[in-house]
């Protein structure tokens, strides 16, 4: 941190500014604090130049609603922000944004201070980001906003403050005539192929940044610095420093093929099963990281509420600076300190009093470790170019988000020569704070050059604005009018000669600009405002209150289930296993379970799973069997049973139904006849069994099924007297289906003891038709594109709600006085269940064909999901409110396909858990 210097803004919004706490290419961040709630905030604030131009005002203000909409987790919620186009009269028109503070370390400063990471704390900076970028992902956006000064180290874990490439700049500067030239830190394999970045692209970043936690230095440093891009594309990265359990990750995520390269969402299960939040709890830290933060934070608290006094003397503070050696005062100023504080020396004391301000630190290490060779490049002439670390030049067009105008990267086809170097920072006074008996804090990394971070870089060129060996910064004309977007393909070649003509960098003209996640078309010129944005879906999911993934060593989930609220119990071929629902942590796996399914309660203390050969009765702390009963015993009268998946279920009651094969003789023969063929005949029956008792209660003989034989049911609703049952028609016999003439039935059996009482075909409702039943005696079912009411005792309709033209119904959901319908057009709706009139109806806006979207409703029955194949989207009950999408690219198979399996649901309480495949997340919802 540093004092105030006299050209800083001295007020943003409701927070008064308090000293400088680092500055980067685009931005300086500043020490804040509301005066009148005490709430201290970092603010970050576009510098004056770059804000001028309207196409970064743009990109920095969609940035930081990317900000907005990641916030929670491993992302600090933003506080307030500022627009210049807000600021009233005699106010300074700032572009700003604030979030609260939170004490921790840029990571380069962090190496810095105590080298490489171990191993613990690798996995839990690793595994934070990745959720991150999960969600990023999940959303169809690419991040490209990783470095070792966007990532924080607090005290329970890290922190992300870049949301884009503004965000990651290297560099960045204003140029006449509205233009404005960015200079990222880092190109992947693709890019330097001129190919568009991806999910997979943020993945390669990670692995760099991780490499670099992990040894101090990056993988691609062996070489002449001009042979960078090639090493990026062609050469195996350096990992021998990288600790063993690591490593093969790590190799993973920089992969030269983007589809060889894991998913976000599988390297942080890698990482950290339980999560980063889980694994840090009780310290991560090493201990003079730890102790830094501290430091850090003691001196933020003691910062005061400068007085108007303190201005002017903030203002001679910088006269002094500018003023010539003999004439500046012997010493450093200071703020406002405590009566009886004393100062807290720091390197930049001991320089001498003519020293241009050291704007970036070399890498240190304490004096027992090995520092990485070469120096941190500062941008200043009087340090000396890290020839082991390298940069990396971002370029190529954001890929198109899921339902928002496609965003693109308009390069105009003329390029003007470098402007001339920037103007050198003046100094400033040094900040003395209070003293604390903590270790003394290592300058840290400022944003305005490069980090000690690799970033590969590209061919070091002559001397330009970016620094000595950065190569010429390019600078693009902002055309009058907004351009047409380019053909993809011209589009990359003409990315690529840019970078290899140019050094790299990328460009940020007049035309369009691709804005991670904010809906904008990006197509603006200077003399136009950026269109508003065109929603089409309602918002960004909320924050996740846990991520889970199954990991990709084991087979993929078959069935999931909520045991008691407290357990997500997920079964699959080769085991079933629990993850804590408060948590998200898995707590074990039996297999023992394997091919099981239901997970339901079996009285309070016992979960209990159906495998395809027995019925178990597990522990929920463990997973250990305390119950197991064999098919072959409990039913030895039926040998070689078969159990069916389990019908439905009723407090300690389950119904299903099983088939077995039973041998006819053939009859004696006449005499003088030769005796027939014995015949091999398929025996179905109907079950309910006590769950809790572990007792049969009753069977019942049924139609046997489509070969092999078990007909598969569907209890639609449960009555005093009686259940409802649909049997599903896949598993129909071709007899059946003939004799039902294009007709599904219902069959009712009685509760006490499982007889048949009727069966009953309803209108014109086909066997595949979407059915269910309420405990009244009314039946909803699909007929045609309509949906019927009917009184499932007599037939009789009731009422009829038409749906749309060349679409049908799903199954209908029931809550209260309404049910909440699906159709497969994507619309959802609610009608009140006595007189069937339209409550209300919404379309979830996703295009798609297939089934209609499944329903599940949260636990306070005010909050409608829809899920699908595409996407989950989720309603107010009431009205139809549209709250927010969720979408996930898909957790990436053992051998890194993506997924595209469809969502499902699972409601408790205040949360809904959202699976796709092996992805699990857990979202609040009122």
């Amino acid at each position: 941190m540093e004092a105030l210097r006299q050209d800083d803004p001295r007020r943003f919004g409701r927070f008064t500014a308090l000293a400088r706490f680092d500055e980067g290419a685009s931005a300086v961040r500043y020490v804040a604090r509301d005066i009148a709630s005490g709430e201290t905030a970092l603010i970050t604030a576009a510098r004056p130049e770059l804000a001028a131009v309207p196409v970064f005002s743009r990109r920095f203000q969609a940035e930081a609603r990317t900000a907005e909409r990641l916030a929670g987790g491993w992302v600090t919620p933003p506080l307030d922000t500022g627009d210049p186009a807000d600021a009233s009269a005699g106010e300074a028109q700032l572009l700003w944004t604030a979030a609260g503070y939170v004490p921790a370390l840029p990571l380069a400063e962090a190496i810095g201070i105590a080298g490489p990471l171990p191993e613990r704390a690798l996995r839990i900076l690793g595994a934070g980001i990745a959720e991150i970028l999960s969600r990023v992902h999940a959303a169809g956006s690419v991040l490209q906003g990783l470095a070792p000064g966007t990532v924080l180290l607090a005290v329970d874990g890290p922190r992300l403050t870049a949301f884009g490439p503004l965000g990651a700049a290297a560099s960045a500067e204003a140029r006449p005539g509205g233009q404005l030239s960015v200079r990222l830190g880092y190109l992947t394999p693709e890019q330097i192929e001129g190919k568009e970045v991806s999910a997979a692209s943020d993945l390669f970043v990670l692995g760099l940044l991780l490499a670099y936690a992990a040894t101090g230095t990056t993988p691609f440093t062996d070489g002449p610095a001009e042979e960078a891009t090639r090493r990026i594309a062609e050469d195996e990265p350096e990992l021998g420093a990288v600790p063993h359990e690591l490593r093969e990750l790590i190799a993973n995520c920089l992969a030269k093929d983007p589809d060889q390269r894991p998913t976000a969402g599988a390297v942080a299960a890698e990482l950290a099963l339980e999560g980063a939040a889980g694994l840090a709890r009780g310290g991560w830290l090493p201990e003079p990281l730890a102790a830094a933060v501290a430091d850090q934070e003691a001196r933020v608290l003691a910062l005061e509420v400068p007085e108007e006094g303190d201005a002017e003397a903030a203002e001679a503070d910088q006269a002094d600076a500018a003023a010539p050696e003999d004439a500046r005062p012997e010493g450093p100023r200071t703020l406002r300190e405590p009566e009886g504080a004393g100062t807290a020396p720091g390197p930049e004391d001991a320089r001498p009093q003519d020293a241009p301000p050291v704007d970036a630190p070399a890498l240190r290490k304490p004096a027992d470790a090995t520092a990485p060779a070469g120096n941190a490049d500062t941008g200043n002439g009087d340090m000396g170019e890290d020839r082991g670390t390298t940069r990396f030049l971002d370029t190529g067009p954001r890929p198109p988000q899921n339902d928002r105008p496609t965003t693109q990267l308009a390069l105009p086809h003329e390029l003007t020569a470098p402007a001339p170097a920037a103007h050198p920072v003046r100094p400033a006074a040094p900040l003395a704070l209070p003293a604390a008996p903590l270790t003394p804090q290592q300058p840290g990394h400022t944003h305005g050059g490069p980090a000690p971070y690799p970033a590969a870089a590209l061919p070091a060129g002559p001397a330009g604005p970016g620094g000595p060996g950065q190569g010429p910064m390019v600078s693009l004309p902002l055309p009058p009018a907004p351009a047409p977007a380019p053909d993809p393909a011209a589009s990359r070649r003409t990315l690529l000669t840019i970078a290899a003509a140019a050094v790299g960098g990328l460009i940020v003209g007049g035309g369009s600009v691709a804005a991670l996640g904010s809906g904008d078309t990006a197509r603006a010129t200077d003399d136009k405002p950026a269109p508003e944005p065109r929603r089409t879906l309602p918002g960004q999911a909320p924050e996740p209150r846990w991520i889970y993934a199954h990991p990709a060593s084991e087979a993929s989930p078959l069935t999931t289930a909520l045991w008691q609220d407290k357990l997500l119990v997920v079964t699959s071929e080769s085991q079933a296993s629990a993850v804590d629902l408060r948590t998200g942590k898995r707590l074990w796996q039996r297999a023992d379970g394997a091919k099981g399914q239901a997970a339901l309660a079996a009285g309070a203390d016992l979960v209990f799973v159906a495998s395809p050969t027995e019925f178990l009765w597990l522990s929920p702390e463990n997973g250990k069997v305390v119950h197991r009963v064999r098919y072959t015993e409990a039913f030895d009268d039926l040998p070689g049973l078969t159990v069916g998946r389990l019908a439905g279920s009723s407090g300690p009651v389950i119904w299903f139904t099983g088939s077995h094969t039973v041998t006819v003789k053939a009859p004696k023969p006449k005499k003088g006849k030769k005796k027939g063929k014995d015949k091999e005949v398929v025996e179905a029956y109907f079950f309910a069994y006590d769950i809790v008792r572990r007792t049969e209660l009753w069977r019942t003989p049924v139609p046997a099924g489509r070969a092999p034989g078990t007909p598969a049911y569907r209890v639609v609703a449960e009555r005093s007297a009686d259940v409802l049952v649909r049997q599903d028609a896949v598993s129909l016999t071709a007899a059946e289906v003939k004799k039902a003439k294009g007709k599904g039935s219902l069959r009712s059996f009685d509760q006490k003891t499982g007889k048949l009482l009727w069966t009953r075909q309803y209108g014109a409702a086909s066997p595949e038709a979407a059915t269910t039943g309420d405990e009244d005696g009314t039946l909803y079912a699909a007929v045609g594109r309509d949906l019927q009411a009917f009184e499932a005792d007599t037939t009789k309709p009731l009422w009829r709600v038409e749906g749309s033209a060349g679409s049908v119904f799903g199954t209908p959901l029931i809550a209260g006085p309404l049910i909440h319908t699906t159709e497969r057009s994507r619309l959802v709706g609610a009608v009140e269940r006595e007189s069937g009139r339209l409550v209300w109806r919404r379309s979830t806006e996703v295009p798609g064909t297939g089934p209609a979207p499944s329903l599940t409703l949260s636990g306070s029955e005010k909050t409608l999901i829809a899920s699908d194949a595409i996407q989950v989207t989720a309603f107010s009950a009431a009205d139809g409110e549209r709250l927010w999408k969720f979408q996930d690219i898909g957790a990436a198979g053992p051998k890194g396909e993506t997924v595209s399996a469809w969502y499902r649901t699972l409601a408790f309480g205040e949360t809904v858990v959202v699976q796709r495949d092996r992805s699990f997340y857990a979202f609040p919802v009122a």
